[in-house]
């Protein structure tokens, strides 16, 4: 018997679409059909959290890519059309794009090639933290109004970067869609010439070339499946430049998130405001039933210090002196905290935005290396144009906020002293005085807030304005309502009556009728333009290399699940070789196919198409017709790479001896030690010339287990962990497997580290809470214990780091 051994079994409540080893760590990602992502650990398959589906997001998951270095899941939506980045960590969503088509595969890689270049980038790309300072973490009490994004998002944001060696996510869709995201966040190619609907895909580690497996109509309307090599050329030979301007872009990614979210904030804080001013002032105005108008009864009380009793019974029944204290504090805790978040955040995000688009430009002035790439220096100069003016509108709320502040305190101040004098109350000393600023104060406040004029009317003619803020929080085109009064600014009447700076590009345009949203959204339209050049020139120099027909499926097939079909991609990293494994049940039900290219594409490989006859023979002791009744026939449901010089594979034997299955191990030396080689028909598809393929025997040894009680149809494995996960063909009973046991004796100290942090983890399970943990116990009662409670970060650190060491 083989040396696998099994370590979890579970029956799931719904049936997987995706599931995926993490690259580091003993934990699979599983999808079902629900729009559930669950993440589960090797040990008793144990439950680590579950993500449900979000309305905002989505509920149909089409793929699940891992990040190389394990801390950043990418799944995508086929309802909503989005890529989502979740941590690992939290089971957060930290990152949504949106995708011009549904995404029906994707992976995820890490650049392997190294050089002098790269290793000074590497050194050198922590500079902008002694330049800029670190970016302060978003206040706790406000989460955003589309509820994707939690409380606290700020540090998780800027963690996206991960490491500084560039990754690729490559995603795939229908027609012919590919598109490259440089750390999955910024848009580094698109694309085009790809016929067909994408149904696998794998970018080599040196950036030379991207395989693709797609799904074309053929002309007899059968789908008929293709292998398709993109040269990616400019990429892998301008890689140093690549990677400063992917890094230096996925900065800026993150800073207009970042930037997105602080705004949000600032919103939040003003309907906080809103609400207060709603509850109190706007509904002691509608109540006034005199024919005088409040403005005048205010400014009466406050030259004359005498008010009317419709007045007098309004301020003391309505507002209270207790509430209108308690009012007062509300809104200059909310002015303050969207004062502090334009200076802690908008403006830190600014000069960072600023910080880098400058390199960015100094960049795209080195035309030499960076002009083949796309960097245009007009476009950037454009976009860093656009940070000024949001910063010059930040800094224009600012302003506002501190005249409104100053006119609040005065308005409130004064009120509470004249509604003690009406209740025969002491009045404070230090509150009795009023300076004739003071008073100007108030009556600003009093004309600005409280007015009939049909312009300054706050939502559908209430007699209460408070727009002089707000307006600038609003998401509209409109111009501002009340814009700031620029009368006696020297500076701007200096610009205006000179003739050289008045159009100068030094100076960033204000824009001062429109609001802080509108002109963010500008800034985003202009960054996004000047990110999308380089994706198109860099797309346009993809080339295809190789077009390869390899066969056709009938349509019987199209009710199996796409996502775990046939072929596999591979990129084998030290011998720079791309593997597509595949079968032609049709054709050939016996037989596993290797087809081999080179990630160079003028590269000859030998031996470029092989396959393997999956009939065999097992020993048996009995010696009466042990010929006839060990030969087995088998055909193979699913084939994965387990590493460079192994294929995991699931058999299942013929009707005649009981559809038995069996997970097993190929080495793919023996298969492709062959000296035949095949000579390719370009005119015909693989499936129209089997005959002329090299066939070697397949070579099983003791690396075989039978799947016993079980249906087995599909595989997924991670040969640096050393792990399996069997499904079964109703989509639903998985087991796991630990591949290489053999070496149990030499990795005895991890594998006690390893059960020590296990046990650790059991104990600090056993102490918390029930929590928001038991929501997941519910649909997991009856299964295997602990499975129902999220696992803490630092066990999750701490299991990375006893796996790493």
């Amino acid at each position: 018997m083989p040396a696998f051994r099994q370590v979890g079994e579970k029956q799931l409540p719904n049936p997987v679409l995706c599931m995926a080893w993490s690259p580091k760590r003993d934990l699979i990602a599983l999808a079902n059909t629900t729009g559930e992502l669950l993440l589960h650990r090797l040990a008793c398959f144990q439950r680590v959290w579950s993500l449900p589906p979000s309305e905002y997001t989505g509920k149909e998951i089409t793929a699940l890519a891992w990040r190389p270095d394990g801390k950043i899941l990418a799944f995508s939506l086929g309802d909503t059309k989005q890529v989502v980045l979740c941590g690992v960590e939290k089971a957060e969503i930290l990152h949504v794009f949106p995708m011009q088509s549904p995404v029906t595969c994707m992976h995820w890689m890490e650049v392997m090639e190294e050089s002098s270049a790269l290793s000074s980038f590497y050194n050198s790309e922590d500079e902008s933290k002694l330049f800029l300072p670190k970016l302060p973490t978003l206040p706790k009490s406000y989460s955003t109004t589309s509820k994707i994004f939690s409380e606290e998002k700020s540090d998780e944001i800027l963690n996206l970067l991960g490491e500084v060696r560039l990754n690729i996510l490559v995603l795939g869709g229908d027609a012919g869609f590919v598109e490259l995201y440089a750390y999955g966040m910024y848009k580094i190619a698109t694309l085009g010439g790809v016929s067909g609907t994408c149904r696998s895909l794998s970018l080599s580690s040196d950036l030379k070339s991207l395989s693709v497996v797609t799904e074309v109509r053929s002309a007899d309307n059968n789908p008929e499946i293709c292998y398709i090599q993109l040269d990616t050329g400019l990429l892998s030979d301008c890689l140093p430049e690549v990677t400063r301007m992917a890094r230096k872009f996925t900065h800026i990614s993150t800073l207009l998130q970042y930037l997105h979210l602080s705004l949000t904030c600032m919103c939040e804080a003003w309907e906080d405001i809103l609400m207060q001013m709603d509850l109190r002032l706007t509904k002691f105005v509608q109540e006034k039933n005199t024919s005088t108008q409040v403005q005048d009864e205010f400014l009466e009380l406050l030259l004359w210090g005498q008010s009317s009793p419709e007045l007098q019974a309004l301020l003391m029944n309505q507002l209270t002196v207790k509430g209108l204290k308690k009012l007062g504090q509300s809104i200059e805790s909310s002015y303050s905290s969207i004062q502090k978040l334009v200076i802690s955040h908008l403006q830190s995000g600014s000069e960072a935005l600023l910080y880098h688009l400058s390199e960015v430009k100094g960049m795209s002035l080195w035309k030499q290396k960076f002009e083949p790439l796309g960097l245009d220096s007009a476009a950037i100069e454009g976009a860093i144009t656009a940070v000024g003016s949001f910063s010059l509108k930040a800094n224009e709320l600012l302003q506002v906020i501190d005249k409104s502040m100053k006119n609040f305190k005065a308005f409130f101040r004064w009120l509470y002293v004249a509604m003690l004098r009406m209740c025969e109350e002491h009045v404070p000393p230090e509150l009795n005085k009023m300076t004739q600023k003071d008073i100007a104060f108030v009556a600003d406040f009093l004309s600005e807030h409280f007015s009939e004029n049909e312009e300054l009317f706050d939502r559908k003619g209430k007699y209460f304005n408070v727009e002089r803020v707000g307006q600038y929080l609003k998401d509209e085109d409109e111009d501002l309502v009340s814009p700031p009064n620029t009368k006696g600014n020297q500076w701007l009447k200096f610009l205006q009556e000179s003739t050289h700076l008045k159009e100068s590009p030094l100076l960033f345009p204000s824009y001062p009728q429109k609001s802080l949203h509108f002109v963010k959204r500008m800034m985003e339209n202009v960054i996004e333009h000047c990110l999308q050049n380089p994706a198109e020139v860099i797309g346009k120099s993809v080339k295809q290399a190789v077009f390869l027909p390899l066969y056709t499926i009938p349509e019987s097939s199209e009710n199996t699940p796409r996502l775990f079909e046939l072929p596999s991609l591979w990129n084998d990293k030290k011998s720079k070789l791309h593997y597509v494994v595949f079968c032609m049940p049709e054709i050939s039900p016996s037989k596993l196919y290797i087809l081999r290219r080179g990630t160079d594409p003028s590269r000859h490989i030998p031996n470029s198409v092989m396959s393997i006859d999956l009939s065999h023979h097992l020993d048996n002791n009995d010696d009466d017709g042990a010929t006839a009744q060990s030969h087995y026939v088998s055909s193979c449901l699913d084939a994965r790479f387990y590493d460079d010089e192994m294929l995991t594979v699931v058999l299942q034997g013929s009707v005649e001896q009981n559809s038995w299955h069996v997970l097993a191990q190929l080495p793919l030396a023996s298969s492709l030690n062959c000296e035949t080689e095949f000579n390719w028909q370009p005119n015909l598809r693989l499936d129209q010339q089997t005959s002329a393929i090299p066939c070697q025997d397949l070579v099983l040894g003791n690396q075989w287990r039978e799947l016993e009680n079980m249906k087995a149809q599909f595989v997924a494995v991670n040969g640096i962990r050393k792990v399996a996960c069997v499904l079964s063909a109703n989509l639903r009973h998985l087991r796991v497997f630990e591949m290489d046991v053999e070496d149990e004796d030499d990795e005895g100290a991890d594998s006690q580290n390893a059960s020590a942090d296990q046990d650790g983890l059991d104990a600090t399970m056993t102490s918390q809470g029930q929590g928001e943990e038991s929501l997941e116990a519910e649909g997991e009662a009856g299964q295997q214990g602990g499975d129902g409670f999220l696992k803490p970060k630092e066990h999750l650190e701490s299991e990375e780091a006893v796996e790493l060491s």
